[in-house]
């Protein structure tokens, strides 16, 4: 019996559970958005808003921001694959700590996967599939399209979903032309966009966008990284 079980838990794991063929190119909107209108729930409020979403590829989304992403959510993103242990060993450390929170320590990866096909709820199955699909995601797709997907579905703002849709909404650019002020303060709305963005200019989100821009300053070489895999060299 335990082999068995353990003969279908390496089958399963070996099998995606998504048909991702569709995701490896072009716009994913047709599919995440109609879920996110149905579902009709927002994390900090019981209101529907109109969703905004512009898609444009990773080309047309500026450096700076690419980079302000990175610094925030997953800075060794090229580094590791779905997972990224390290960071899970610092966040059990932390969370350790007397009255600390333990903080998230999921991967970019993990996060679109997440976004595109899980529900919220806070389970270990759900963290095991969201893995799981994490790792198709990177066998599949590879970290230039995961990261192009992410900056296309990931919440800004109420209602606000892309890099080029809030661009537009709070600064009136297009995303290909924010600078590192503008990038910070977009991707300090992502931990909680409902409340932190740049029209509610909150202290939370103020400390953020500093702490966010102090990091870009000191990742030359990831910069480096994203300017290498815009030309086409890695």
């Amino acid at each position: 019996m335990v082999a068995l079980a353990g003969a279908a838990s390496v089958g399963w794991w070996f099998t995606p559970t998504e048909d991702l063929e569709a995701w490896r190119e072009g716009s994913p909107e047709h599919l995440w958005a109609a879920a996110l209108r149905q579902e009709g729930r927002w994390r900090e409020e019981g209101t529907r808003r109109r969703i905004e979403n512009v898609y444009v590829p990773l080309s047309a989304i500026s450096i700076d921001l690419q980079l302000a992403v990175l610094v925030s959510e997953d800075i060794d993103f090229f580094g590791h694959g779905p997972i990224d242990l390290d960071a899970v060993w610092e966040a059990l450390q932390e969370g350790r700590k007397p009255g600390a929170r333990l903080r998230g320590a999921s991967t970019i990866s993990q996060q679109l996967a997440k976004t595109l096909f899980l529900s919220g709820e806070r389970t270990l199955w759900r963290k095991v599939k969201e893995i799981h699909l994490a790792w198709w995601l990177e066998r599949k797709l590879g970290k230039r399209r995961i990261l192009e997907l992410y900056l296309n579905v990931v919440e800004f703002g109420p209602g606000l979903f892309g890099a080029e849709a809030a661009t537009q909404h709070y600064y009136g650019v297009s995303s290909d032309g924010v600078g590192p002020e503008k990038a910070s303060g977009l991707v300090a709305a992502i931990p909680s966009p409902g409340r932190d963005n740049p029209s509610t200019a909150s202290k939370r989100w103020e400390v953020r966008r500093a702490t966010i821009l102090r990091r870009m300053a000191h990742a030359g070489w990831l910069r480096g990284r994203l300017e290498s895999l815009r030309a086409g060299r890695s």
